[in-house]
């Protein structure tokens, strides 16, 4: 019998193209994105809207005073001799001992809490520090003032007698405890609060993000716990961490009631952290609103528009951080 035998003859390369499968959204699905859409970029709109009206309220005092408006230390209007050469730097003071204390405090913290902590008690410290960040600014501004400054003072006497050879701890005045009332440490002492709880929850969260399996390799390899956390969790939440500072950072920098409680405002730079007076550009706004004229106002626009632009350009860079480090794209994913 004979059997027909048919050549084998390779498929169409058409036919191996996938098909694509469309599927037409509802109208409630088209509703709902259009509105999480415009969530989305109403943000943007908001941000750029302030950013304009800033630079339109601010002209006047830029026109005026010029570059020198970065570099006079007074607020004068007769003659124009009005400048935010003292406030400016104050700000940056008082955001960087902010920083030195909340940075450190808050990174071991959230070490603690996600790889050391029992369950419980990881529970309960994840709900304090919520609790610190929902706490209003001027309950810690009226802590320092009433609180702190009082029992702070003899230990900044003590910075100022003994460590006098680091330039920021001398005191220009004589030693007295008048002279620490109301500085730019005590302010920053306070203001470090208030970045904590945001540089703990993020930090938190990068670390309770590292890999598993790493962590169960370093175990297998004889490492013990700190060993564990120093060479996989750490490394892993680095980007994450750095972005979460920046972030504290700019809260600390943005910080007002607490600022305007608690430091002797001056518009001289004051670069002895220990020693009285100083201020920051949004305590000084905040301070000198009620009472200003229509140029001082526009001088105080031009000032909101500096310290907005300092915010912006450290949330923008820690935004980029975390986006590019290993945590971020882990999140993203």
């Amino acid at each position: 019998m004979a059997v027909a035998l048919t050549s084998a003859r390779p498929a169409p390369a058409g036919d191996d193209i996938p098909r694509t499968i469309v599927s037409r959204p509802s109208r409630a699905d088209l509703v709902f994105r259009g509105g999480l859409r415009a969530a989305g970029l109403s943000s943007f709109i908001i941000t750029g809207l302030i950013l304009v009206f800033l630079v339109y309220r601010s002209l006047w005092a830029f026109r005026a005073d010029g570059l020198s408006f970065f570099t006079k230390q007074s607020w004068i209007f007769v003659g124009n001799e009005f400048g935010i050469g003292g406030v400016l730097p104050g700000t940056l003071i008082i955001g960087t001992i902010a920083s030195l204390i909340a940075i450190p405090v808050a990174i071991a913290t959230a070490i603690f809490i996600s790889e050391y902590a029992p369950g419980r008690l990881r529970r309960v410290l994840i709900a304090v520090i919520d609790l610190m960040a929902a706490i209003p600014s001027i309950i810690y501004g009226v802590w320092g003032r009433f609180f702190l400054m009082p029992r702070i003072i003899g230990v900044m006497s003590w910075f100022s007698r003994h460590i006098s050879w680091f330039p920021p701890f001398r005191t220009t005045v004589l030693a007295s405890s008048s002279t620490f009332v109301g500085s730019p440490a005590i302010a920053g002492m306070v203001v470090s609060l208030m970045a904590i709880p945001i540089i703990t929850s993020l930090s938190r969260e990068v670390f309770s993000q590292a890999p598993q399996n790493e962590r169960e390799a370093a175990y297998a390899l004889g490492s013990t716990r700190w060993g564990m956390v120093r060479t996989v969790v750490i490394p892993f939440g680095r980007g994450g961490v750095v972005g979460a500072s920046m972030l504290g950072i700019g809260r600390a920098l943005g910080e007002t009631i607490a600022v305007l409680l608690i430091i002797n405002a001056s518009f001289q730079l004051n670069w002895h952290v220990l020693q009285s007076g100083g201020d920051s550009i949004a305590a000084m706004i905040a301070g000198l609103w009620g009472y200003s004229s229509a140029n001082m106002l526009s001088a105080l626009m031009a000032a909101g528009l500096v310290l907005f632009s300092i915010t912006l350009v450290v949330n923008s860079l820690a935004a980029v951080i975390i986006n590019r480090s290993r945590s971020g794209a882990a999140t993203a994913d």
